[in-house]
């Protein structure tokens, strides 16, 4: 698993919202910042308190010129009863294939009692104007995720 890093040119992509619309990076660049937050799974507990924060963080994401977009292997079907139970403002992308997880360097070996397997490993990538990944986020507890980031979009302002 080789993670993109600060400086490099953010993968685009195309992927399926929770309305099952293509959603594309592209549109974005340029326009406007983008937080692209990979997370393992819909509707589990941490991943609900990470997508809670940022929804109530919307505004604040919004003055700061920053759309959301959050990615799991998840299909849209969960992704739109994941939206819809938390009130989540904000896009959910599925990557049931998870090409775009792979391409940002997020795809690979996890451990969890005891147990191998391959998923998502939990990283934010913030995306400039210019489509250059301006920050890498590994290091958060989901809790205070949402606020890490808005200190980091601070900073620049």
């Amino acid at each position: 698993m080789k993670t993109i890093t600060v400086g490099e040119t953010a993968p685009l992509f195309s992927l399926p919202d929770e309305n099952n619309e293509l959603v594309s990076l592209a549109d974005y660049i340029g326009k406007k910042q983008v937080l692209v937050y990979f997370y393992p799974k819909a509707m589990t507990p941490g991943c609900t308190v990470q997508a809670q924060g940022l929804r109530d963080s919307k505004k604040e994401l919004t003055d700061l010129n920053t759309v959301v977009f959050g990615i799991s292997p998840d299909e849209p079907k969960r992704l739109l009863k994941f939206c819809q139970r938390d009130e989540l403002n904000f896009t959910l992308l599925s990557d049931v294939d998870h090409k775009v997880a792979d391409a940002f360097g997020v795809w690979g070996l996890k451990k969890f009692m005891g147990r191998e397997y391959d998923g998502i490993h939990r990283l934010s990538f913030l995306i400039g104007l210019d489509g250059k990944i301006s920050h890498v986020f590994n290091k958060f507890k989901t809790k205070d995720h949402h606020q890490v980031v808005l200190d980091e979009l601070s900073k620049n302002v």
